[in-house]
């Protein structure tokens, strides 16, 4: 059974155009100076139609001298003021353009920067991408570029009107069949493009994921032999964006055939009229002309009018999806303190998390403490809340039952930059940007870092062993997310920055695992020495790094079920116990 066709809102529809106009404000002188323009346009094409009367009726029925002088030099004219107008207003809707994609792309942009952690794991990358780019270029054609076709045909057709009634209203009856019949098309197509424009983003989001995926799995896509299995899955997103893309050429070409048959029509409704025996004889020949000519230059902008309704309901539609990024809370911060500088001492008590109250709790009463300038190491099987554990600690998720103290003090009252400038993070996925070895170490606040204190962190890293080796040394490019270096660089340079930012505080989620045992030699030396007089968590999977943590805290399954340093954990012969047992026992010699 079909389903009911879903109404259009024109509140919201024109809820949403006017805050998509709002764009426009900045530009508003530019905006009026190409209205403008679009008016003498208008103007202009309406004044050749009108031209035809005495063009027939003076110049070759009445030979009158003064028409064939002056009539070359009005049409001269009206075309010079044409041409400087259509340039004029074309420039300006460029301006007007470039400028709403850009403004709405930073506003998408600045949404992005200032939402939760937890947003960017609920939809897929693709999806966020399309928006900046595909989504946005939907939003400039309506409230540019559909906006000029709106106004310019409007006026055009509101001037075609004029002039079949101020040469004869009797002719201009035909328009009773051309109205009704352009009212019901304008709404059919407007229904069908805003059916139809939101599936064409939300495949265009799948595209770009799919082709995100494959360029940053090019490796595992090759070792695993899936190309055939991705040029499957891309060819079976890229032919429903197809199907949808053709439903919108079929709409745009349906709605053409009917207004020329619609067109046709009100012609022969003209032509009907114009020859019934009472009219005939005293309709001049520049009279019918003219009002044929303005009826078939009325069919232009009519039949612009129906298609520009397809980007103006893609452009509603992608303003839409937009505006409710735009429109979604950032992230809470309920903190009204302000700390300089902390002395690190961390505690949890009784700490819960939950990610959806249906998903339950991934952590269960964790009751932890941190002292300043000590060393807890996290260990247990994949899955069991280490990263979820640290990860409440800069806040990217908040605690659904417990609390945690920073000093004392419960870390909730700290403003989220006071609380995140206390704490350094080196993650076993390092981010690192297009842009120099320098750019990246010295990175956000740090950017103000004089070459020497960026060149010792790099040092103590021990980073430099390969930076010298660069053609630029710490200018040196390192390509889109530090492509140019392998794992084992780019954490190290994740491991500059955290040094350079001397936090009281320092996470490493597995911070080490990307390196081969020759770079974990040379760069655990540096992390024992960053780690002193610090607070530090420390996600660790090789056993080996952690051994002399202050204190080893060992979870399964979101508790913490042992606690103790590394003798006593393997005395208790526990958890722990049979952890490195896996690791070590019978590992076989080298």
């Amino acid at each position: 059974m079909s389903q009911p066709k879903k109404k259009i809102d024109w509140a919201q529809t024109w809820r949403v155009y006017r805050r998509l106009l709002g764009y426009l404000v900045p530009y508003r002188w530019i905006g009026v100076g190409t209205i403008v323009g679009l008016i003498l346009d208008a103007l202009g094409q309406t004044a050749f139609v009108q031209f035809i009367k005495p063009m027939i009726d003076d110049l070759f029925v009445k030979k009158d001298t003064q028409a064939i002088f002056w009539l070359p030099i009005y049409i001269l004219a009206v075309a010079v003021v044409r041409g400087v107008a259509s340039y004029g207003s074309d420039y300006g809707m460029g301006i007007l353009s470039r400028g709403v994609v850009q403004d709405i792309r930073k506003d998408v942009f600045a949404s992005y920067l200032r939402l939760p952690v937890r947003y960017f794991s609920q939809e897929a990358s693709g999806q966020q991408i399309s928006r900046i780019t595909y989504t946005a270029d939907q939003v400039a054609k309506a409230s540019t570029s559909a906006f000029k076709s709106m106004l310019q045909d409007s006026l055009l057709a509101i001037g075609m009107v004029a002039t079949m009634l101020y040469n004869s209203p009797y002719l201009a009856l035909a328009l009773l069949v051309l109205v009704p019949a352009m009212v019901w098309l304008v709404t059919w197509i407007s229904r069908r493009y805003r059916r139809i424009s939101r599936r064409v983003q939300d495949t265009m989001g799948t595209v770009a994921g799919a082709v995100r995926e494959v360029v940053d799995g090019h490796r595992e896509v090759r070792i695993f032999g899936a190309q055939a299995s991705e040029q499957r899955r891309f060819d079976e997103v890229a032919e429903r964006t197809a199907r949808f893309n053709l439903k919108i050429s079929s709409t745009s070409a349906l709605s053409s055939a009917m207004v020329q048959t619609t067109a046709a029509l009100a012609l022969a409704g003209i032509v009907w009229l114009a020859t019934l025996p009472w009219e005939i004889g005293r309709m001049t020949a520049g009279t019918f002309t003219v009002v044929m000519f303005a009826m078939i230059g009325l069919m232009t902008p009519l039949k612009r009018l129906t298609n520009v309704q397809g980007d103006i309901q893609r452009g509603v539609a992608a303003a839409e999806e937009l505006f409710e990024i735009i429109d979604l809370p950032a992230e809470r911060d309920t903190g009204n303190r302000v700390v300089e500088r902390s002395r690190g001492d961390v505690r949890f008590e009784g700490v819960s998390l939950a990610y959806t109250e249906a998903a339950g709790n991934v952590l269960h009463g964790i009751d932890l403490h941190c002292p300043a300038g000590s060393v807890t190491a996290l260990v247990g099987r994949s899955g069991s809340g280490k990263t979820s554990l640290v990860s409440l600690l800069p806040r990217f998720l908040v605690p659904t039952g417990g609390r945690i103290l920073l000093d004392g003090e419960d870390y909730l009252s700290l403003t989220l930059d006071s609380l995140r400038r206390q704490i350094a993070w080196v993650g076993q996925d390092v981010m690192l940007f297009d842009g120099t070895v320098a750019e990246n170490i010295a990175y956000g606040e740090l950017a103000g870092a004089s070459e020497a204190e960026i060149v010792r962190a790099a040092e103590a890293a021990n980073a430099m062993e390969f930076v010298a080796r660069l053609p630029q040394g710490i200018h040196s490019p390192i390509g889109e997310a530090g492509s140019l270096l392998s794992g084992g660089q780019r954490q190290r340079i994740a491991i500059a920055r955290a040094i350079l930012k001397n936090a009281p505080i320092l996470i490493l989620d597995e911070a080490t695992s990307a390196l081969d045992t020759h770079a974990e030699r040379l760069i655990q030396q540096a992390l024992n020495e960053l780690m002193r007089n610090r607070t530090t968590l420390v996600v660790a999977h090789r056993l080996s790094t952690i051994e002399g943590a202050d204190q080893i805290a060992v979870m399964d399954q979101g508790h913490i079920v042992e606690r103790g340093t590394h003798a006593q954990l393997l005395a208790l012969g526990g958890h722990y116990a049979m952890l490195h047992r896996m690791q070590f026992h019978d590992r076989p010699a080298d």
